[in-house]
């Protein structure tokens, strides 16, 4: 079935601009891991599921398994193509789209780390994503703006929906599916019952990341680096904070109550969701995605095909210098 999302209306933004972003930056360098693990040529995606923590690597194109107690690697899933559009669990296992040909979607069981197999349903896009509902899966169908809602059972795609350019990255929050419209600058959202259309609403430049709680949506914005805050039950726009890091990739995730963004060259930045402000970004090498879990940032370096394992502390969210 496809569906044609028209806009609902154009909400205004309530602008953060809080301090000067140089005040608030540090070195990367002054960040020490807790522990390093390479995982292959590159690494990118990270999940924390099932106690957990989960990232995928080309060379070898796998998914590892990190026992976050005793900081080492349990396992290494090798699948038949690399991950290339997130990783999500739900249903019991670790979804991950393969990239290549023919591509599909690769399905792990979390309790043994197996692969169980891989359903013939391709990746959209590369660098998109993928997310579970109560009773499904959604993922990017194609690069023309088509979203495929897809049966955990047996990989069946059971609705496909119209959306926006560059419909690529879905998310699952208060009962409804969201997806950021890259090509232009709106989310819109999906009643994930039913798959019918709830609205759309406007967000910075080319949104294409996004990460969820039960409270906000929060979009990475590629064109001008702001993330934008959305009520995640009206749509309404509550803040644009100010990160100022602009361009290609990066992740956004929330987690310990506060809200991280990384990209290549600005590795980490922690923004407050109480006061919408940034209050801390650490620049240098490294970075690329990222999430957080059992009272740390875990942190990829795409190129040098690292994850890293950064104990939150306090010292990161004290005041920025006057």
């Amino acid at each position: 079935m496809l569906l044609r999302l028209a806009i609902v209306g154009i909400l205004a933004a309530t602008h953060s601009a809080g301090a000067p972003v140089d005040a608030v930056r540090r070195p990367f360098s002054d960040l020490k891991p807790q522990a390093t693990f390479h995982v292959g040529r590159t690494a990118d995606w990270v999940l924390v599921a099932a106690g957990s923590v989960w990232v995928g690597s080309t060379g070898p194109n796998a998914i590892s398994r990190i026992d976050p107690a005793a900081n080492r690697v349990t396992a290494s899933v090798a699948l038949p193509g690399p991950a290339c559009a997130g990783l999500t669990a739900g249903f019991g296992a670790l979804w991950s789209p393969i990239c290549g040909k023919p591509g599909g979607l690769a399905k792990i069981d979390l309790a043994t780390a197996r692969l169980e197999t891989v359903f013939p349903v391709g990746p959209g896009v590369p660098e998109g994503g993928i997310a579970a509902s109560p009773d499904s899966l959604w993922a990017p169908r194609d690069d023309k703006g088509r979203l495929q809602r897809i049966d955990p059972k047996n990989g069946h795609v059971r609705q496909t929906l119209d959306l926006c350019a560059g419909a690529e990255n879905p998310a699952y929050a208060a009962g409804f599916v969201w997806v950021t419209c890259s090509a232009g600058a709106a989310i819109v959202r999906i009643a994930a019952d039913t798959g019918r259309a709830a609205g759309q609403t406007p967000t910075g430049p080319h949104p294409r990341f996004l990460a969820a709680d039960r409270r906000s949506v929060w979009t990475l914005n590629q064109g001008d680096g702001s993330v934008t805050r959305i009520d995640a039950v009206s749509g309404r726009v509550l803040a644009t904070i100010r990160v100022n890091t602009p361009g290609h990739g990066g992740d956004i995730q929330v987690g310990g109550g506060r809200v991280w963004t990384t990209l290549a060259g600005t590795p980490l930045s922690l923004i407050d969701p109480g006061e919408n402000r940034l209050e801390r970004q650490w620049v240098g090498a490294g970075g690329d995605s990222l999430n957080y879990g059992f009272g740390s940032i875990w942190l990829t370096d795409y190129n040098r095909g690292l994850l890293q394992r950064f104990p939150v502390s306090r010292d990161w969210s004290a005041a920025p210098d006057k």
